[in-house]
This record gives structure tokens, sequence and C-alpha cells, in this order.
């Protein structure tokens, strides 16, 4: 003899909610445990607070530096070494462009840089060639020359923009923006602006994030 089963509206009621209670606990373990692993991610960050990358440079060449208002046609070959500092923070750089100025004006056009990433306490030479050709400048540029011309050095500004992210473990930051600026000093003599101007004393560069 088969027997038949009836549940009553009660126990089908209580089977929902049973239901229903067991997914909120999944939900509040997946919750708990995400929030665990930020709060994880955060700690970790801020014990190991890392420091900004270093930037000197080690040579830089003026092969060409000729002004005839307004306008300016230069050619300057650049060697930069960067240095991540981080024993347990790597560095990924992105969307890096560099040019150079002079007297508070730019007098080459934006150079990219390849994207890169850095590891521990590493360094990478990088390398770019800065050009302006026919670039527009100030008619007051040809004198100042003049004026370094007659004190004997000329003081050139290397700036380096772009874009950084940090790496610990698996975890990757958002982008963060990377301002870099060196100064560069040449020894320049009168009539030394038709001949390559050169500096390898090397150049510690500041750098803003």
């Amino acid at each position: 003899m088969s027997q038949v089963l009836i549940r009553s509206p009660q126990h089908c009621a209580r089977r929902g909610f049973s239901i229903d209670k067991r997914h909120k606990k999944l939900l509040l373990a997946f919750l708990t445990t995400l929030t665990s692993f930020v709060a994880l991610v955060i700690l970790v960050w801020l014990i190991l607070h890392p420091a900004k990358p270093q930037f000197t440079i080690k040579e830089a060449d003026i092969d060409q530096l000729n002004i005839s208002s307004p306008r300016l046609n230069s050619s300057i070959q650049l060697t930069l070494l960067a240095k991540n500092p981080n024993g347990k923070v790597g560095i990924y750089y992105d969307d890096l462009q560099a040019y150079a100025a002079y007297r508070g004006q730019q007098i080459t056009v934006g150079s990219t840089l390849p994207p890169f990433y850095q590891g521990y306490q590493h360094s990478d030479l990088l390398t770019a060639s800065l050009v302006g050709n026919g670039f527009p400048v100030a008619d007051s540029l040809g004198y100042q020359v003049e004026r370094d011309q007659t004190a004997g050095k000329l003081a050139l500004s290397i700036k380096l923009n772009g874009q950084l992210r940090w790496k610990v473990g698996t975890w990757v930051s958002r982008k963060n923006m990377l301002n870099v600026n060196c100064v560069v000093v040449m020894a320049f003599q009168p009539g030394a602006l038709v001949t390559p101007l050169s500096s390898k004393q090397g150049s510690r560069c500041s750098t803003s994030i």
C-alpha cells in the first residue's frame, strides 16, 4: 500500500525560510571574506608604504640649439636612470613622455617612452631623443642664451610625465600621476653654440606622485 505525503502550507513556508536563510549565510560569508581580503591588502600597503621611484640623468647631449626668433631648432640625446628603491613593491610605468625646457619654455616636442615594469630594488636605463624643429619660442630666448654664454654655463630642464601603478603580490593599484623634473648644467663657452654640449656628471631629479 503506497503512502501519500501531504505537506501543509506551514511546512512549505518553513522550508522556503530555510533556503533563504542558507543563501543569506553564504552571502554573509562571502562578504566577510571579501572584507577581510581588502583589509589585509590595505594593511600590507600601509606597512610597506612604498617610496617614490628615483631618477637620475646619466648623460645629456645637446647636438643642436639654433635660435632664429621666434623659432628654434633643437636636438637633445638623453640617458636617464630609473630606480625602484622598494624591497617588496614593484612599479608599472605607463604613458611616459619626456621633453626639454629652457628658461621656463618648452623647446622640444614630447618624446614617448615605452611602458615597462620595474621589479624590487631594480634599476633601468631609459633613452630618449628630444627634438624641436621650428619650435615656437619667445623673442627674448636668444638674449637669454647670450647671457648664459657670457656666464659660461647653460641650465637645461628635463621633464618626464606619465603614470605609475604599484604592485604588491598579485594586487595592482590604480594609476597615479608621475611628474619628474631634472636640471642639467652644462659648460657653455662663447662660440660653443654651434658645437655639441654635453653633461655626464649625473643630476638627481625631483619626483612627485
